[in-house]
């Protein structure tokens, strides 16, 4: 009689498996899903701008004027490192841009942000102003540097035309 009870056990367990794979399967194929739709979420850093053009001690600049194609994913703002302003982007052809600012030392900066890129002593022309140009193992950059002692760098996997595009639409509010 108990070894009867124990195959019943083992029995009884594989039929409620098989049962809850059914209602999985069931779940999985009457709910609706889209394997094509993109898993990176768009985010509204607006409220993000405005606290750190408030708080940074120089003008926190943001682009204008990209198309649609690109897709804002990370922002933050971290005013007891260095006044270090973040706005991560997804480029049209999916590829990394971020937009970084800090008063942080130019080298050390330059080189956390762009996970160790290096200055080439060229210089690229965008929107009137010269931009370093600066190439890493991982992200390539344009760096400035203004008079007020903020870093502005433009970085990641996207080409340099893409980061070129992304800083000619760079644009900061006057601070009053």
């Amino acid at each position: 009689m108990a070894g009867m009870r124990g195959r019943q056990t083992v029995r009884d367990m594989f039929l409620s498996m098989a049962v809850i794979g059914a209602v999985v399967a069931g779940i999985y194929v009457f709910i609706p899903h889209d394997e094509n739709a993109d898993p990176v979420k768009a985010v509204d850093y607006r409220v993000e701008l405005v606290t750190a053009r408030r708080a940074a001690p120089y003008p926190v600049v943001a682009p204008t004027g990209l198309t649609g194609k690109w897709k804002p994913t990370s922002v933050s703002y971290q005013g007891q490192q260095d006044d270090a302003w973040h706005l991560g982007y997804l480029d049209p052809d999916g590829q990394y841009v971020a937009v970084e600012q800090s008063t942080a030392p130019v080298k050390k900066y330059v080189a956390e942000v762009t996970l160790r890129a290096a200055d080439t002593g060229r210089t690229q022309q965008v929107a009137g102003e010269a931009w370093q140009r600066w190439e890493g193992p991982k992200y390539d950059a344009l760096v400035r540097t203004d008079d007020g002692g903020a870093t502005t760098v433009v970085t990641g996997t996207a080409s340099y035309e893409r980061l070129a595009e992304m800083a000619a639409a760079l644009e900061s509010e006057k601070k009053s």
